[in-house]
């Protein structure tokens, strides 16, 4: 039997909100996976909390990470492979101008997409930069360390990060690519860690030659972590990845040696610090040493290295680097005590929605917001902030970010992470290098609307695990053959239904079709003179059942939203539809089956105010996952969107809605259809 949800018991939502969606480095354009990997859920809750809340309580910010090494390298390479002669600024700034365009062709409703290096935020972002590390440094949580940075002796420089290639360190990682502090799955660790080190610039091994920059002190909050990771086992809301992840970072520090260098550690052990020694765990091949603190595990693997034992890192705390020694960064006042650094690209990127945050309300028209301070967005108990990222970036956000909030002791409110696994391509993981890459989001465009892509990529549940997104018209795999014999491609195969298409057909067929039954249904049409041929919304009380179903459907969708079940809440959407179709179906039928002319026109009229009851709460829901065609039956509704979309109508009649809205019901003429319209279309190719 299935659950009834009671309007008594509904969740609760903050008075005001911030939406994030991870930024994309400025390197190039959006591939689909952040498209629909981040920014359309992002989008799709963002709307869903403005129908909600309210709209001047909502503020859904990303923008382009400007700054950093891969920023930095794409550029080198550009300038030497194509002679582009512009400033690196401009560099970012065109990848910046197709990101934004991207985001617009698929409907992303950003208040604002930034960029940290780019006005009107830049400004912002380094005044913000600057009053956050002058408070840690007040806070006594910053400190300056000597560390190794990479030089390559050949080229007469140091290098970036992305300048630096080789394989991850970190036990366990099956990352394919490895930089000079981080691999391509996110894990941190420090330079001279980094297993085989190549220059990307010489092919050289780079020589470690030491640096200063100033370092946040993490693994003090070790204890905050694990009391914060504790509570998130009684927040059912809190993805099980973001849990498991973050669990990963609060072990001891460790080093994993492999059985067959046993002896070599042996002889060596009496070099090394105060350490426990642990026996491989059943089916591993490397037993672990334990150490007392990060700084008497890196001690050991020097004494290690000299003792030419291989060696990798476990997963710990260690110190979040904040400076680094690169020109391309947030400039860093020269009062924290080192000259000539920048700010490290990740621990701005992570308060970059604050800077945006700023630079939304400075430039925001009078009372478009509730409130112009960004304290009262993200330092206040009736506020909370909602971050979209990937599953890769929760070290970031969530090891380094928590620790940092609970340092500024500014009351930051603790952001729940919305974490997706990858959308992997045609079942494998998405990568430019391989033998069918991924295609740009835009190109997705010539073969599918946005809307069908928004509601497919919804529909894969990527916070369960990662889902295959395998669309049809790039599916190269040969089916069978051709008349003459040559190799039929599943994407000309018309046998292979098109998985990205599931989702688009509710859209286009039953979607559409209750619409069209409910305006076309009271159009004036020659020669029919039915009572509710009046083109206004006939009055009337929807029937118990109809009424009912459409308030367990808003409550089930608004509970699964705030579940961050986003999946479910499409497929809410999706038997409503189906049984609202029907139910009309069944209902007109009847209607037109009645031999009492008065009695059919009296049937029909109480069917068509049960769809449009139907309709409109279908079409509130929907809002979020296909904006356009939602905002396109709202015109045609004829009623103000601010009232339309809003929750606080949303258990309205409409005979009630048009009351408030100062209306007699039955009086509210609509927008007429052309014939044959569809608020939701096919792509052309599709034809």
């Amino acid at each position: 039997m299935a659950k009834r949800f009671s309007k008594d018991a509904r969740p609760a939502f903050p008075r005001r909100a911030i939406v994030t969606a991870g930024e994309p480095y400025g390197n190039k354009g959006l591939h689909f996976g952040h498209v629909g990997g981040v920014f359309v859920p992002a989008d799709f809750y963002a709307r869903f909390l403005r129908d909600r809340i309210g709209s001047e309580n909502v503020i859904f910010t990303s923008g382009t990470d400007c700054y950093g090494s891969p920023i930095m390298e794409g550029y080198r390479k550009r300038v030497e492979a194509e002679g582009y002669d512009k400033s690196i600024t401009d560099y970012v700034q065109e990848n910046h101008d197709k990101q934004a365009k991207t985001l617009e062709n698929f409907q992303i409703s950003c208040d604002i997409y930034g960029g940290s290096a780019l006005e009107p935020a830049a400004s912002v972002h380094e005044r913000i930069t600057d009053e956050i590390i002058k408070r840690l440094q007040e806070r006594g949580v910053i400190e300056k360390l000597s560390t190794k940075q990479f030089y390559d002796a050949e080229a007469g420089q140091f290098l970036n990060g992305r300048q630096v290639i080789g394989r991850c360190p970190i036990q366990g990682c099956k990352s394919e690519k490895a930089y000079a502090d981080e691999c391509d799955l996110g894990h941190q660790y420090e330079p001279e860690e980094l297993i085989a080190p190549k220059s990307a610039l010489t092919g050289t091994r780079p020589e470690l030659r030491p640096v200063e920059n100033l370092y946040f002190d993490l693994p003090r909050y070790l204890e905050f972590l694990q009391d914060y990771v504790g509570g998130m086992d009684n927040d059912e809301r809190v993805r099980a990845v973001v849990k498991s992840t973050m669990r990963e970072w609060l072990n001891a520090p460790q080093i994993y040696i492999q059985e067959k260098f046993r002896a070599d550690y042996e002889a060596a052990a009496a070099a090394l610090p105060a350490h426990t020694a642990s026996e491989p765990e059943k089916g591993k091949s490397s037993f672990a040493l334990t150490f007392a603190t990060w700084q008497d595990r890196d001690a050991a693997r020097d004494a290690l290295t000299d003792a030419g034992v291989r060696f990798r890192s476990g997963k710990a705390l260690v110190p979040f680097r904040i400076t680094g020694n690169i020109s391309w960064g947030v400039p860093v006042s020269s009062s924290c005590g080192c000259d000539g650094l920048t700010c490290w690209c990740w621990p701005e990127s992570l308060w970059a929605p604050i800077s945006y945050t700023e630079t939304v309300l400075e430039n925001a028209e009078p009372g478009r917001y509730s409130s112009t301070d960004w304290h009262d967005w993200w330092c206040t108990p009736d506020a909370h902030a909602y971050q979209f990222i990937g599953q890769d970036n929760i070290y970031f956000y969530g090891i380094a970010q928590s620790p940092l909030w609970e340092a500024l002791d500014w009351n930051m409110e603790q952001s729940t992470l919305v974490a997706n696994y990858h959308i992997l391509y045609m079942g494998k993981k998405a990568s430019s290098s391989s033998e069918t890459p991924p295609p740009p989001a835009d190109d997705l465009l010539n073969h599918y609307t946005a809307e069908q892509l928004r509601a497919h990529w919804l529909s894969l549940g990527l916070g369960e695990k990662p889902v295959s997104f395998s669309p049809k018209a790039y599916d190269t795999r040969v089916t069978g053959k051709n008349a003459d014999g040559s190799p039929l491609r599943a994407c000309d195969d018309k046998r292979v239904i098109d998985p990205a298409l599931k989702e688009g057909a509710l859209l286009t067929g039953v979607f559409n079709r209750l619409a069209r039954s409910c305006f076309y249904g009271i159009a004036p049409k020659d020669g029919d003179d039915a009572p509710y041929r009046t083109g206004c919304i006939p009055a009337g009380a929807p029937s118990e059942a109809v009424a009912d179903a459409a308030e367990q459907a808003a409550l089930a969708f608004e509970d699964a939203m705030h579940r961050f079940e986003l999946h479910h809440a499409l497929a809410i959407c999706d038997g409503y539809l189906r049984a609202a179709n029907k139910r009309w179906s069944d209902a007109s039928k009847a209607a037109k089956g009645m031999d009492d002319a008065e009695g059919a026109a009296a049937a029909m009229q109480a069917a068509l105010v049960d769809a449009f009851h139907e309709l409109r709460c279908a079409t509130v829901l929907m809002h979020g996952i296909v904006p356009a065609g939602c905002e396109l039956i709202c015109e045609h509704f004829q009623i103000d969107p601010a009232a339309f979309f809003s929750w606080n109508n949303l258990f309205l009649t409409i005979d009630e809605l048009l009351g408030k809205l100062g209306e007699e019901p039955g009086t509210h003429a609509v927008k007429a259809l052309p014939p044959r319209f569809d608020f939701f279309r096919k792509h052309e190719s599709q034809f």
